[in-house]
């Protein structure tokens, strides 16, 4: 047992710190996933992954991804290397359309907020990211970019696990 008396001042601001700091997310509008994923798990590096390359871009009043239908094996590892090719920044959130539906939602209530968590990726204007993704899961999931109207504009695509 660990008397109050010896933790001191810094340990308790550490522990605080700490706990802050799991809930924030990157940034300061950053925010964090501290649940399961529907679509899988975040890849390893050090196990074999296929890659696709999807492309993100804009024009002709339409927001789009390239391709946006993907066939994956179940169990089957994909580096996904994130390309945008548009004016604008844009992201590729990876889950269920009912969990992407209600994440744009908040994403409405606040533009500002980035994403660089495990099944999620912003990437800015004219620059690349890439997402390691286990797909554990049968079944069908999607990838969007939640940043407001860019959703409704059809900037969405479709995985679909065998």
């Amino acid at each position: 047992m660990i008397k109050a008396s010896l933790i001191g001042p810094l340990a308790i601001s550490a522990v605080i710190f700490v706990t802050d700091a799991s809930f924030a997310g990157p940034g300061s509008q950053g925010h964090s996933h501290d649940h399961g994923f529907s679509a899988g798990e975040p890849g390893s590096p050090k196990r074999k992954s296929r890659t696709i390359e999807v492309t993100m871009m804009e024009g002709d009043g339409q927001m789009l991804f390239k391709p946006n239908r993907i066939e994956v094996k179940r169990g089957e590892q994909i580096r996904f290397v994130l390309k945008n090719a548009g004016e604008l920044k844009h992201e590729f959130v990876l889950a269920t359309p009912p969990e992407n539906k209600a994440h744009a939602i908040e994403m409405q209530k606040n533009p500002d907020m980035e994403h660089d968590d495990p099944n999620a990726k912003d990437v800015e204007s004219k620059k690349q990211g890439e997402l390691l993704w286990r797909f554990t899961k049968r079944g069908e999931f999607e990838f969007a970019c939640l940043i407001p109207g860019h959703y409704e504009a059809g900037m969405r695509g479709k995985v679909i696990v065998k």
